[in-house]
C-alpha cells in the first residue's frame, strides 16, 4: 500500500537528514521496494529501508487504526575480524533503534521497534557480510 512506502520515504528522510555524529558512523539511507545487492555493491555500509507490512484494527466505528512496519537493513562486507567489525557494525545498529524509538514520523505515531535478527550468522560465514535488520511501526488512524 501507498501508506508503507511514504512512511518509508519519510523515515529515510528523517535518517539522512541528520547532523554528522548523531550516528557513530555515517550513512545514507535508501528506500528500495527490492532490496537486492550484489556482494561486491556491500563494500561500503548500505543502510536499506523497505515497506514490510501493513496491519488494519478497528479504532471506532468509522475508524481504523494502521499499523505500518518498515525493515531497515543494515549491510557491509567485513573483513577477518569478524568479533571487532560486528561489534562496531552493531553500535550502529543501536544507535538507530535508539534514535527511532519513540520517535514520530509525520502523522505516523511510533509503536514499537525490534532487531531480528541482531545479525545473520550465515551472511558472516558464508559471505563475510553483516546483516542486521530492525523493525519499527508506526501507528495511523484512518
Amino acid at each position: 500500500m501507498k501508506l508503507a512506502i511514504d512512511i518509508a520515504d519519510i523515515l529515510v528522510e528523517t535518517l539522512n537528514s541528520q547532523e554528522a555524529g548523531t550516528f557513530p558512523e555515517d550513512f545514507t539511507a535508501h528506500r528500495r521496494v527490492l532490496p537486492n545487492y550484489e556482494l561486491s555493491e556491500l563494500k561500503d555500509l548500505t543502510v536499506t529501508v523497505v515497506p514490510k507490512s501493513i496491519e488494519i484494527t478497528p479504532a471506532s466505528r468509522d475508524m481504523n487504526y494502521r499499523d505500518v512496519s518498515i525493515d531497515i537493513g543494515i549491510q557491509q562486507k567485513i573483513g577477518t575480524d569478524t568479533d571487532a567489525e560486528v561489534s562496531r557494525l552493531s553500535e550502529l545498529v543501536d544507535a538507530i533503534a535508539v534514535f527511532l524509538s519513540r520517535r514520530s514520523l509525520g502523522n505516523s505515531a511510533f509503536k514499537s521497534i525490534a532487531n531480528d535478527p541482531i545479525y545473520v550468522p550465515e551472511h558472516l560465514s558464508d559471505k563475510r557480510l553483516f546483516t542486521s535488520i530492525i523493525t519499527v511501526t508506526y501507528r495511523t488512524m484512518r
